[in-house]
């Protein structure tokens, strides 16, 4: 399984490449990001950290421009072979449009993140076609299976979790495409602001409960009344903690997923443990994937090559 000839994917990374970790949203604490370091040497990485990584502006690590000059000097210099967001929160949207884009074009490499990272991720399509990974380096499980998406060429198998809610809202079907999204927050509020085209992809979504089901009721709305997915051939849905046992006058978030995906007329497939929570598994982004809910399975071509 290949990626698709418009994706622009990274070279692997190989011991003693170097990687910079950046904070293009809210600040890390100094405790996860030596905890990420740690992980990262383990593999033989050699770790940098950007210049403003500690900033604090408000809930941000620093200001608009110094997260962006961070980016941007991770991905303009030559010896760097990956970026990694040292965490989500807020901030990311920011500057996710004015990224040196040309620079990344130029010299590819992957950009390790998730949660508020997606709005890169969703920026570095639209401009570049430029592959990532959604995910983390906390706990020994999430660690493994990003090393594995950076360290080899090895398609990404996810299989359905069955104790999972969200396989109650399981549409059968096949479909084949590049699998784009990841926080569906983050997907929803991209729309007239750089979301890329979704028509032909599988779009994956995850959450967390912040309020109720009408946040995710209102922002699957906004995507299908704003046309964004129109022509989306399946949907992947990972994780979405805090909603397992939560009733909202009778409806769980199943019944959302079956009332507004259901609507599309393609294959839904439930139970992908990516997303927020304890320990969870990432998937490469942007890549060619196949979606079978008979086999229960997400396959993702890989970021790296």
């Amino acid at each position: 399984m290949t990626a698709s000839r418009s994706t622009l994917v990274s070279p692997m990374l190989r011991p003693g490449d170097r990687v910079r970790l950046v904070s293009p949203a809210s600040f890390p604490s100094r405790e996860l990001v030596a905890e990420t370091t740690a992980v990262l040497e383990s593999w033989g990485l050699k770790v940098e950290i950007g210049a403003h990584a500690f900033d604090r502006w408000g809930y941000m690590a620093g200001r608009d421009e110094d997260r962006l000059a961070d980016l941007d000097d991770a991905f303009r210099d030559p010896a760097v072979r990956a970026v990694i967001a040292t965490r989500g929160g807020a901030g990311a949207y920011r500057i996710a449009e004015d990224l040196d884009f040309a620079a990344v074009r130029a010299d590819p490499k992957p950009v390790i993140g998730f949660s508020d990272i997606t709005a890169l991720h969703l920026s570095l399509r639209h401009h570049c076609g430029l592959a990532g990974i959604h995910g983390f380096l906390a706990g020994a499980r999430s660690a493994a299976s990003t090393r594995c998406l950076l360290m080899s060429t090895e398609p990404a198998v996810l299989h359905r979790d069955p104790r999972t809610m969200t396989v109650a809202a399981e549409v059968p079907g096949t479909a084949t495409g590049d699998l784009v999204g990841g926080n569906l927050g983050t997907v929803a509020h991209a729309v007239g602001a750089g979301l890329p085209s979704l028509a032909g992809t599988i779009l994956f979504l995850e959450a967390e409960r912040t309020i109720g089901l009408g946040q995710i009721d209102r922002q699957l709305t906004q995507l299908i009344r704003s046309g964004a997915l129109r022509g989306v051939r399946g949907v992947a849905l990972g994780r979405f903690p805090g909603f397992e046992d939560y009733t909202d006058r009778d409806w769980t978030l199943v019944d959302v997923f079956e009332d507004r995906l259901g609507a599309l007329g393609v294959p839904v497939l439930g139970g992908i443990d990516v997303g927020h929570g304890p320990d969870p598994l990432s998937v490469p982004l942007g890549t060619a994937a196949v979606l079978d809910t008979d086999a229960g399975t997400l396959t993702v071509a890989p970021a790296v090559c």
